[in-house]
């Protein structure tokens, strides 16, 4: 696709320094675009580049002030990062609206009720009873199950499975080799030592705007539903537990563990790898650190780090503390010696 500089001025609400129709074919970074791509200036580090860039359009922000002459159009903003952004969303919508149709050989039951301007990749499957939205696109080996519902212009990518039963919102995207629906790790110990798996006949609801990562693991609730709210965003290989609550707008970073009925509320931050017991409350805002351990329920906006997780600030006095232990224990040393030779002056004396 090609844009004019006027174009996408007119998309971001840019104020245009230059030719407002030198044409951009593609992006690129500042420091290694070539002539027709578009580029962007966020972070002053990297203003050097703007004076010796080959791009032929840059988005900058408003307050920047040139110290040379530079070779490209300036489109200014206030906030480059987000336009740069917007524009991207832009771009990307774009490309999504071309894919409509169904690629053969894909199956979709008979009893499937199917919106408008979907596209359905090769190899998909899509069961019976199944209702999918306007504009949604099933990218090849997608699997959706029996009375699945998906509402309009969610994204599955190539090799999600939906299991049967769970709900979709609006503007869900998916990405590969996610599972939304599988069983819970539901077993009950009996007399003889073995493990009776606990159906697990609940369902999964992942409400509208939410975004999940590549090879995540989303459980079926037990009973009732598990939960994702509005606008969460879940990273790359997380896997999130029967019957769990994930609150509006949290985030979660990669590699992240949620154990059963765990209540997350909303806006709350959860670094990598960090794992959190099941039946328990994280309070909204909270932030728990990456590879924290975290036993206990968390007030609101609480900061914890540690394993098991703790105060952050307390966790960061404790540290600088144990850097210092080399020094307390020469100051101690010089202490016992002192106080040796008091005691020493007291029996001579």
């Amino acid at each position: 696709m090609t844009f004019s500089a006027a174009q996408v001025a007119t998309l971001i609400q840019a104020r245009i320094e230059g030719d407002s129709q030198v044409q951009v074919v593609s992006f690129g970074k500042i420091e290694d675009a070539q002539t027709g791509q578009l580029a962007f200036l966020a972070n002053p580090k990297y203003e050097e580049h703007l004076y010796s860039t080959q791009a032929s359009v840059v988005i900058v922000g408003e307050s920047l002030v040139l110290k040379q002459p530079v070779n490209c159009t300036l489109l200014r903003v206030n906030d480059p990062y987000s336009a740069f952004a917007a524009l991207l969303g832009h771009y990307q919508r774009m490309v999504q609206q071309q894919m409509v149709g169904r690629q053969q050989p894909s199956y979709v039951d008979e009893s499937a009720q199917l919106g408008n301007e979907l596209f359905i990749g090769a190899f998909a499957y899509i069961g019976k009873n199944v209702k999918i939205g306007n504009r949604v696109k099933i990218y090849p080996q997608v699997y959706i199950g029996d009375d699945v519902v998906i509402d309009d212009d969610s994204i599955l990518y190539a090799g999600v499975k939906i299991y049967h039963e769970c709900r979709l919102g609006k503007k869900v995207i998916i990405h590969s080799g996610t599972v939304v629906g599988s069983d819970g790790f539901g077993f009950a110990p009996q007399p003889d030592g073995t493990l009776k798996k606990i159906p697990q006949i609940g369902i999964v609801v992942i409400e509208d705007g939410v975004e999940i990562g590549a090879n995540s693991t989303i459980d079926r609730a037990t009973m009732g539903q598990t939960t994702i709210m509005a606008g969460a965003k879940i990273d790359n290989l997380v896997q999130l537990a029967h019957n769990a609550e994930v609150g509006q707008s949290t985030v979660i970073a990669a590699q992240a563990g949620i154990s059963g009925s765990t209540k997350i509320g909303a806006g709350v931050l959860i670094g990598g790898q960090a794992g959190i017991v099941g039946h328990i409350t994280i309070g909204d805002g909270a932030k728990i650190n990456a590879q924290s351990g975290v036993s206990k329920s968390l007030e609101p906006g609480k900061v914890v780090t540690g394993s098991p997780a703790y105060d952050y600030t307390h966790a960061l006095r404790s540290q600088a503390l144990s850097r210092r232990l080399p020094e307390l224990e020469r100051r101690i040393k010089e202490l016992e010696a002192h106080l040796a030779q008091i005691q020493q002056l007291a029996l001579s004396s």
